[in-house]
């Protein structure tokens, strides 16, 4: 990875970070319930602020990637994480082993996976009544700039609704794009060629929202036998005008969820997780805050195009 050629500064102030959390009910899938955390920033004089989702991976939940979401929440953006039901911390919690040796012998079922993605429409759904009934939150809350995250299967969830296509039940390829979001960031991006016979062109080029891919030369997967250029394809063909990429000499993982699972203890993580925290920061300012400083920033330290 090329070190940025000038430290990102945003222009807003940094502020203290409360957090709210609760739970989503909805009746139309059986009462499935969606647990969501939200950070949001307080004693500020911002009108409105900027609305990021964020996805976990698999085996996690709604309070992973803190370092990240604080951070970002103190200078002016509220961050909902959300858990999803099938694929979070229930599949391993309690249970006698290591999490990731219980991840890779469990079986997850496509209308698992779909039901995941269903999630994220749900909550943004609830969004505008949760700020109603929360206003020391929801007053400052913008639900007209939205941006989504996430990490590894919340990447993958994060590219289906910025327009990857998706193999239903039947194998066929569907579109679950959300149009609300502006733009997003994949933490661990996730190719899923192998789920299809459809050309890659077919699968990620329909994205079309801008997309930061982050990702690092360690970052294999933990459960699936490939190494971190298999996650380049995503960005590869992506249709997106504006696509960047940042890849961490020696990133790993889990950096990007604050945790190590079976990983060692990484030198760089302190180094890492800075840099992960300020090319987002720098991302949203420029995508949802229409900064000119964050973009020019951008475009000269991870490139238009991911170049």
């Amino acid at each position: 990875m090329s070190m940025p050629s000038t430290v990102y500064r945003s222009p807003s102030t940094e502020h203290k970070v409360l957090l709210k959390r609760g739970e989503f009910v909805d009746g139309a899938r059986g009462g499935r319930v969606v647990p969501y955390k939200v950070y949001y920033p307080v004693e500020h004089d911002l009108r409105s602020l900027p609305t990021i989702i964020w996805s976990h991976g698999f085996g996690g939940s709604r309070d992973g990637a803190s370092f990240l979401s604080r951070h970002l929440a103190s200078y002016g953006y509220n961050l909902v994480h959300i858990t999803h039901a099938g694929t979070d911390s229930s599949l391993w919690e309690g249970k006698p082993g290591h999490p990731w040796d219980i991840l890779r012998k469990a079986e997850v079922s496509r209308e698992t996976t779909l039901n995941r993605f269903y999630d994220v429409p749900f909550v943004l759904d609830q969004l505008p009544r949760w700020a109603a009934e929360n206003p020391e939150a929801g007053a400052h809350m913008d639900l007209s700039r939205l941006g989504m995250s996430g990490h590894s299967f919340g990447a993958m969830t994060c590219q289906v609704m910025a327009g990857q296509m998706f193999p239903d039940a039947q194998g066929k390829l569907i579109s679950l794009k959300e149009p609300r979001f502006k733009a997003g960031i994949l933490y661990s991006p996730v190719p899923i060629a192998h789920l299809t016979d459809e050309a890659e062109h077919k699968i990620y080029g329909p994205i079309d929202i801008p997309l930061l891919h982050m990702t690092g030369t360690e970052d294999s997967s933990p459960l699936h036998d490939f190494g971190y250029e298999a996650r380049l394809a995503v960005q590869e063909y992506s249709g997106a005008d504006e696509k960047y990429l940042q890849v961490l000499e020696g990133g790993d993982h889990m950096v990007y969820a604050g945790s190590r699972g079976k990983l060692g203890a990484n030198p760089l993580r302190d180094e890492h997780e800075a840099q992960i925290k300020m090319a987002a920061l720098a991302f949203w300012d420029a995508q949802l805050k229409d900064d000119a400083a964050a973009r020019a920033w951008i475009e000269r330290n991870l490139g238009r195009g991911g170049a």
